[in-house]
């Protein structure tokens, strides 16, 4: 089939590919970018093989099912992950009293550890991990360096998480 009849069926196609496209995608947007690249597939590279195609509407539609396949197959893990809730909004399992137990122990050990910290070092790390602040928030309210605040955050850090290593160790 020579360039300018394929062009012409192209053209004379084009809105139902488009509206095809559309109802497989869900975005006409995108649909029209799969009808041109399908055009581009659809069009001659120099190979010999074009004799052979006995029904070239069919063909170009099915380039298009198959683009619009390959799009969706690409980009429908993305959908997924986007439409899943964050970890933490999802509800929590429940826990058993004894757990609960270890949760409250747990929590007051760290609350201790944390008491027994310089206060600046407390502080950071409050406002690091617990409210999310940037170290240069850390280091304007604690009238600091920003290495300085990190310093006292990672220090602090660091001291509670040797804290509650050694209490594992214990009976």
């Amino acid at each position: 089939m020579p360039n300018d009849s394929k062009l012409e069926l192209y053209f004379a196609h084009r809105p139902a590919l488009v509206e095809y496209a559309a109802a497989l995608l869900g975005d006409r947007g995108h649909a029209e970018d799969l009808v041109q690249e399908a055009f581009l597939r659809f069009v001659p590279d120099g190979r010999s093989g074009d004799a052979a195609i006995l029904n070239p509407a069919a063909y170009l539609y099915r380039i298009v099912r198959n683009l619009a396949w390959d799009q969706l197959r690409r980009y429908g893990g993305e959908r997924r992950r986007e439409q899943e809730p964050a970890f933490w909004m999802r509800p929590a399992t429940p826990r058993t009293p004894e757990e609960d137990a270890i949760h409250r122990q747990t929590v007051a050990r760290v609350a201790g550890i944390l008491a027994g910290l310089p206060e600046k070092a407390r502080i950071a790390l409050e406002m690091q991990r617990f409210g999310g602040h940037t170290l240069a928030e850390i280091a304007a309210r604690l009238g600091v360096s920003v290495p300085t605040a990190h310093r006292l955050a990672r220090d602090a850090l660091l001291r509670v998480a040797i804290a509650l290593d050694q209490d594992e160790g214990q009976p």
